[in-house]
């Protein structure tokens, strides 16, 4: 698992023989990961809420254990910060999800947002442009931000 994910960071730093057909998965939930952490990273201030949700979230989608959602989380930091844009995650889930799994991608930033229970300016940003890139409708996107925000107690 370690060195899948490790693969999928060095293919993002500019080695794409580090990934192969094989390490699908494991770019799925890197590309996961990244976009989740994108959003938390938007808030000038990264509360241990969001990052709590940003691990509860990982934990419900993937079969991984305590070390190995760690490690996917510093890796998706570190991805997140070297990136230039979003198109090569986005491009990943476009290719692997049907439309209602990555409507349920754009709820779940929504719900790292509202996880210290305010929406800032840049997460409202981040989490448009990415469910732009993700072909969710405008409706899916407003129905992801309600229920996120009623899950959230706002």
């Amino acid at each position: 698992m370690f060195q899948s994910l490790r693969d999928v960071f060095a293919a993002l730093r500019g080695d794409p023989a580090a990934v192969d057909a094989s390490a699908s998965p494991a770019a799925l939930r890197l590309a996961c990961a990244v976009l989740l952490v994108e959003v938390m990273r938007a808030d000038p201030e990264i509360t241990a809420a969001e990052r709590q949700v940003v691990l509860d979230a990982l934990r419900r989608r993937f079969p991984l254990g305590e070390e190995e959602l760690h490690e996917l989380v510093a890796l998706a930091d570190q991805a997140s910060r070297s990136a230039s844009d979003f198109h090569q995650f986005t491009s990943q889930l476009n290719a692997e999800l049907d439309q209602p799994a990555k409507a349920a991608v754009v709820e779940t930033m929504w719900q790292v947002a509202y996880a210290d229970g305010a929406i800032d300016a840049h997460e409202n940003h981040v989490i448009s442009r990415i469910a732009g890139l993700l072909h969710v409708t405008h409706g899916e996107y407003i129905a992801a931000k309600l229920r996120a925000k009623q899950a959230a107690g706002l």
